[in-house]
């Protein structure tokens, strides 16, 4: 009995070193939901294309609370999974509180924020958003016919503002005398998650003329496009391509490749390298999507000015105010 409990044992802890050998990754999504159909979507996404292209395995959480935040962590740096990768701003200090527990556990923040230097196991990722939000301004401004454009984001933070600041820039390069709105759905993280004030918003923004609203709001956005399409304006999606939820009522998405984020940290897997890095046009990292869904909206003409405008951008021609840095914004007013 003794030698078969030793075998056992030996055999287990074999089976531990293997499994510690190749560690599977973790996602933990921000509130707003994993099926959001915008940013913890493309997540999703990213983490699907992996586990399909290589037949591996991820486990994935959907946050109902904030206190869930670190214990999330916790329980997959405990399980050994790595990396863990989260998504959105307010997972930043979770990490921190954690990162130095895990050493040898790689973390990941899209879209947050944790010092490199103090905290060497940790990969922080931004992407320019005011690089896209400056493309789909300008097709907005050129497919508006009154002038007003309008925008509504989720929670109001620097981030969020910055979508809103590129988005006001394109548009007012396009039409320096064009009008754009922009409304906050809240201050809390419950504003991911609320089409029903993303809606109210949005018709609010209808009543004072704009034909045109691009919604930068998580799960928020989901009424803000209905609504678009309920009252025969054209809306704007973002961070996934959303042209295919109201075909030809989408003039077009303003991409943040959260999808490709993912994907290449689960492949790099425990060889990930840390730091900060920032996706910009000129990585594809954001940009706007174009298909058989919004096709007949965007003309041979807009095209081309907003595709000359990107190569611009990347060249250094034209530089696209980031509100994130001054708390600032030479577009619009907040």
């Amino acid at each position: 009995m003794t030698v078969m409990k030793s075998l056992l044992g030996a055999s287990a802890a074999l089976a531990l070193s293997a499994a510690a050998a190749i560690a599977d990754p973790a996602l933990i999504y921000d509130l707003g939901g994993k099926f959001d159909k915008s940013f913890n979507e493309a997540a999703f996404n990213g983490a699907q294309r992996w586990a399909d292209e290589t037949g591996g395995s991820y486990r994935d959480i959907e946050l109902q609370s904030e206190a869930q935040r670190e214990q999330a962590l916790r329980r997959f740096a405990e399980a050994g999974f790595n990396p863990v990768i989260t998504t959105g701003f307010s997972m930043s200090t979770p990490i921190a509180n954690v990162a130095g527990d895990y050493p040898d556990t790689k973390f990941v923040t899209i879209d947050g924020y944790v010092d490199p230097e103090e905290y060497p196991n940790v990969k922080s990722i931004s992407f320019a958003e005011e690089q896209g939000s400056y493309l789909v301004g300008m097709l907005a401004a050129m497919a508006s016919e009154t002038g007003t454009v309008s925008f509504v984001g989720g929670m109001d933070i620097p981030l969020i503002r910055a979508f809103a600041c590129g988005y006001a820039q394109g548009a007012k390069a396009v039409n320096e005398d064009i009008e754009v709105i922009a409304n906050m759905t809240g201050t809390t993280p419950a504003a991911w998650n609320d089409p029903v004030k993303g809606s109210e918003l949005t018709n609010a923004q209808i009543s004072q003329g704009s034909d045109v609203v691009f919604a930068a709001a998580g799960g928020t956005g989901i009424g803000v496009l209905q609504t678009a399409a309920d009252e025969d304006i054209l809306s704007i999606g973002v961070d996934s391509n959303q042209n295919h939820l109201h075909p030809g009522q989408v003039l077009t998405s303003m991409l943040k490749r959260v999808d490709v984020a993912t994907y290449e940290a689960m492949q790099a897997g425990e060889d990930l390298d840390t730091g900060t890095e920032r996706l910009t046009l000129e990585d594809n990292g954001v940009g706007y999507a174009l298909d058989e869904n919004n096709e007949e909206l965007i003309t041979e003409e807009m095209k081309t000015a907003v595709d000359e405008a990107r190569q611009q951008i990347i060249d250094g021609e034209i530089e696209v105010h980031d509100y994130r840095s001054d708390d600032s914004c030479p577009a619009i007013s907040f």
